[in-house]
């Protein structure tokens, strides 16, 4: 029987860099992986890194520190992971811009960043003349929107590939790869961990066990007794053919997808079509040429399948802010599921009831941004070294001891439903049984 320091469970966004933030520590280290590396939810999602779309607080803060660690990385890894940076040869960060279509929104805006600035993150409001200077091809009537300029983008899957080819520098890494987890061997007495025992019945020990599985999270969660308030969150995104930079080689995104992702989109002027997908723009002229756009928040369950009035959505919101996409053909649409966790919060902690059990998911669209700073909190957890951040105690599974998880539950549904709601409404005026 083989056996480790800490064996990771997931090769995508957090158990990579778990992997590489604990290797660095001088552990052992094993990935085990039911797929392959990136082949889930890494491989099926945009590669933004930030912290806007986050809340002022813990959120933001964790995003802050992430991308610090982003900006180490691209200094110091020999793997290329496409680090997205301005037209201008500066080197900087792209950068986010977000566009307002209502006083509401301007307003909202005005909150975070006065909020954000608070804490020490860069980010500012800017009127419609300062927002049609950043983005020269956005619509005419936008009146204004918000600008954080160390915001970024990365080749999500290469993220993912260079944390493993940088930990295997080391030689504390082994990837088990077509290995399904099963069962967690635990203590009958400490309930600690011991080993996990695979599909192929292997049994591999260690006395450090990463829960990183992401919207599987719950299912490892299990092994060990723990109720895991995770869902899938589903997401769409279309891809044109080669338009050059649209966008400046930004991300490019409305306001409302801030307010959407946190429920709080009361007042968006939106289509009824864009309402009933709960889609919102994000935008973004990539490297290759092409242009990637999206997006929406569904629950759909673990279906990976895209859906044609999703698309129909998407391509109405981005011809609303940049007009002249509408002259370029949509080539491919991809979808994927993201872990939800149903208080918006990652869990990034260990868990005191499961002595050496660790929890590493629930980032739902926030893990390509977050994988570097969930994996350093997680190598400083099973260390005992202190935390990155003042505010990291809050991501801990701790803070589910006194909550209502059903409640939690009850209220995701009634979210999904006044969704679904919508969304009969409007295929029933289009004649669409």
């Amino acid at each position: 029987m083989k056996s480790y320091d800490v064996i990771v469970i997931g090769g995508g966004m957090m158990g990579t860099a778990s992997a590489y933030y604990l290797t660095q520590e001088g552990l052992k280290v094993a990935i085990v992986e039911r797929g392959d590396i990136a082949g889930g939810t890494v491989s099926h999602t945009d590669g933004y890194i930030g912290v806007s779309e986050k809340q002022p607080g813990v959120d933001s803060m964790q995003g802050n520190e992430s991308m610090k660690l982003y900006d180490e990385m691209r200094k110091t890894f020999d793997y290329d992971f496409e680090y997205s940076t301005r037209l201008d040869g500066s080197g900087e960060p792209c950068g986010f811009v977000y566009f307002c279509e209502s006083d509401f929104e301007m307003e909202a805006a005005a909150r975070q960043v006065e909020a954000n600035q608070k804490l020490g993150i860069e980010q500012y409001l800017v009127d419609a003349k300062e927002l049609k200077e950043l983005e020269p091809n956005c619509a005419n009537d936008l009146p204004g929107g918000m600008w954080v300029p160390k915001d970024g983008a990365v080749c999500p899957y290469r993220v993912a590939f260079g944390f493993v080819e940088e930990a295997r520098k080391t030689g504390l890494l082994d990837v088990y790869t077509r290995t399904e987890v099963v069962d967690i061997k635990q203590d009958p007495n400490t309930k600690a961990v011991q080993a996990v025992i695979t599909a192929k019945g292997e049994e591999i020990a260690a006395p450090n066990i990463v829960n990183a599985a992401g919207v599987w999270g719950p299912f490892i969660g299990a092994m060990v007794g723990l109720e895991v308030p995770i869902e899938p969150r589903f997401g769409q995104l279309l891809v044109t053919e080669k338009t050059g930079p649209i966008s400046q080689y930004r991300l490019a995104l409305e306001y409302g997808y801030y307010l959407t992702k946190f429920f709080q989109d009361g007042e968006r002027p939106i289509p009824e079509l864009v309402k009933a997908y709960n889609v919102c723009l994000n935008f973004t002229s990539d490297l290759t040429g092409n242009t990637v756009t999206g997006g929406c928040r569904l629950f759909r369950g673990y279906s990976i399948k895209s859906e044609y009035r999703i698309m129909q959505a998407c391509a109405m919101r981005a011809v609303r802010f940049y007009p002249v996409i509408k002259n370029y053909n949509c080539i491919r649409s991809f979808a994927g599921i993201r872990p939800f966790c149903l208080d918006h919060l990652p869990i990034v902690s260990d868990v005191e009831e499961v002595p050496g059990f660790y929890m590493a998911c629930g980032h739902e669209g926030d893990g390509i941004a977050l994988g570097p700073i969930t994996g350093k909190l997680i190598s400083q957890y099973v260390t005992g070294k202190p935390l990155q951040f003042d505010l990291a105690p809050e991501l801990a599974w701790k803070r589910f001891e006194h909550v209502d998880i059903a409640a939690l539950k009850k209220e995701a549904q009634e979210n999904t439903e006044a969704l679904q709601a919508i969304e009969r409404h409007v295929l029933a005026q289009m004649g669409v049984n």
